[in-house]
């Protein structure tokens, strides 16, 4: 259990505390998209093969989706504030390395190990949280807003590169960090108290391995079979990771201190709010990849100016992770996440009038309704993940939210990005996998290209028609599923006690 903190009305300390976490979560989550407007200057400098140009951006994200439940599980044993300094210090050396790197190999380990550091940080740094405040409310409030910081980590993250590359060359990307690593490793020992969990038992080394290479292994293939088309080596990558998930998820029903406890998952609650966490994540990538191309390729937009036009729908995600908690307490959490999945329905949709003409518009006012949809969804989700299991075990429930986002963000530019890519293929003039390869084409006919524009297109709604009705399923089945209380009161404690058999508010 705690050894401080545990206040019913935090004080300033206990927001301080907050402050100083949220460095380190929004660079954690801004790095997995600052490369995209990074990687012609980094391609320019290094030289790297097409190959390695795919690991210096997927490495990073593999690593933190990889080892997310492991790190939060040894939080939970060893210390989560000590395991938050380690994991910050290697954030920082990873960071300098990657902005002095000389060569692909160098960077592509330099962000793997940036990776490691990343998944160290969010469980834990949202178990100290889940520490500092007590008050359910008071708690649900700070973990909106650190839910906010990394939305908004990942909307901004183009941005910042883009506003740096302007006037520095592309390691400032990376010596970002730094200063915010330092202010971090200087006050964190003073505002934040160590928690260790009262369980006994060890770490099972072998579930760490496992479950990690399994989701590396998983979302690689995913990740590559979009990019490259169904081959063997992702064919047999993807195979070999679900099979290792399933020992994994195996073996932990036969430990007595299990490193990921599937029993949560027997709680109809705790089991919506995770689909809740990946889902969005997976509409959410895939229509901001397809819509950026969207905006570039098709409507011939710089890359600036395309990621400007993500702000409206970003400040209205992060207003909305920060104002879902005082929401919630007036309308419950069952309504807010049946809110979630048709505002990011009807968000989805409105990206279907967008044309080959035009969609500048339509694009904005989709992000923004979305928007709604996706705030919610960072906020109530891991609010309820925290608050369905004990105090010991919050690193593992926050880790397994965390885990559903980044599954979510892969098998959206899988999946989702795969039907796109399928439809060009099908629809397109047929002269290269890509539309940007294909616009790229010389002496293209103006008539090819329109061709080729007018298919991505067309798989760009398809993307979001789809996406669409996986949320309206979702929401159906908010409906269905989630307990109906007489006060949002009464909705807040039944969708966050903890899957033992606590007393339960019905209907």
């Amino acid at each position: 259990m705690s050894e401080q903190h545990a206040h019913t009305s935090p004080g300033r300390r206990a927001w301080l505390g907050l402050l100083v976490t949220l460095g380190p979560v929004l660079l954690v989550s801004m790095d997995g998209s600052i490369l995209f407007l990074a990687m012609p200057r980094v391609s320019q400098a290094l030289t790297p093969t097409a190959d390695q140009a795919l690991w210096i951006l997927d490495i990073y994200g593999f690593a933190v989706g990889s080892l997310l439940i492991a790190f939060g599980s040894i939080g939970d044993r060893y210390g989560r504030l000590r395991l938050l300094m380690i994991g910050a210090t290697v954030f920082g050396i990873g960071s300098a390395a990657a902005a002095l790197a000389p060569t692909p190999e160098f960077l592509i380990a330099a962000r793997a190990l940036m990776g490691v550091a990343g998944a160290t940080l969010l469980p834990s740094a949202l178990a100290v949280l889940s520490e500092l405040f007590g008050d359910p409310r008071r708690r649900a409030q700070a973990i909106g807003i650190f839910a906010a910081a990394f939305a908004a980590g990942f909307a901004i993250g183009p941005v910042v590169g883009g506003v740096l590359l302007e006037r520095f060359w592309w390691g400032s990307v990376f010596l970002v960090n730094l200063p915010v690593i330092a202010l971090f490793l200087i006050f964190a020992p003073v505002l934040l108290g160590e928690v260790r969990a009262t369980r006994p038992g060890r770490v099972d080394a072998f579930s760490v391995v496992t479950s990690a290479v399994g989701l590396l292994l998983m979302i690689y293939g995913l990740k590559h079979a979009a990019a490259e088309g169904v081959s063997a080596v992702p064919l047999v990558a993807g195979i070999a990771g679900a099979a290792l998930l399933t020992w994994f998820a195996l073996r932990q029903r036969r430990l007595e201190y299990p490193l990921m406890d599937f029993s949560l998952f027997r709680d109809r609650v705790f089991t919506v709010a995770i689909i809740t966490g990946l889902l969005p994540l997976a509409a959410w990538s895939a229509t901001a990849y397809l819509a950026g191309i969207y905006l570039q390729s098709v409507l011939g937009l710089s890359v600036l100016h395309a990621a400007l036009l993500a702000l409206p729908g970003a400040m209205v995600l992060t207003t909305t992770c920060i104002v879902t908690p005082m929401v919630v307490d007036r309308i419950g959490k069952r309504t807010a996440l049946i809110i979630c999945h048709f505002s990011i329905a009807g968000g989805l949709l409105l990206l279907l009038p967008a044309t080959t003409a035009g969609g500048v518009g339509w694009y904005v006012a989709s992000t923004a309704v979305a928007g709604v949809g996706y705030g919610i969804s960072f906020a109530v989700v891991a609010d309820t993940a925290v608050g369905a299991v004990p105090t010991e075990r919050a690193g593992s429930a926050g880790a397994i939210a965390e885990t559903s986002n980044e599954i979510g963000n892969a098998l959206g530019i899988a999946l989702l990005g795969s039907l796109a890519a399928l439809i060009f293929r099908l629809q397109g003039p047929d002269l290269a996998p890509t539309l940007d390869e294909t616009l790229q084409l010389p002496s293209l006919a103006s008539h090819l290209a329109g061709e080729a524009k007018s298919a991505f297109v067309t798989g760009l709604h398809a993307a979001a028609v789809v996406a669409s009705l996986l949320h309206l399923a979702l929401g159906g089945l908010a409906l269905r599923w989630l307990p109906r209380s007489t006060t949002p009161e009464a909705t807040v404690d039944a969708l966050s006690e903890d899957t033992s058999d606590h007393a339960k508010t019905t209907a």
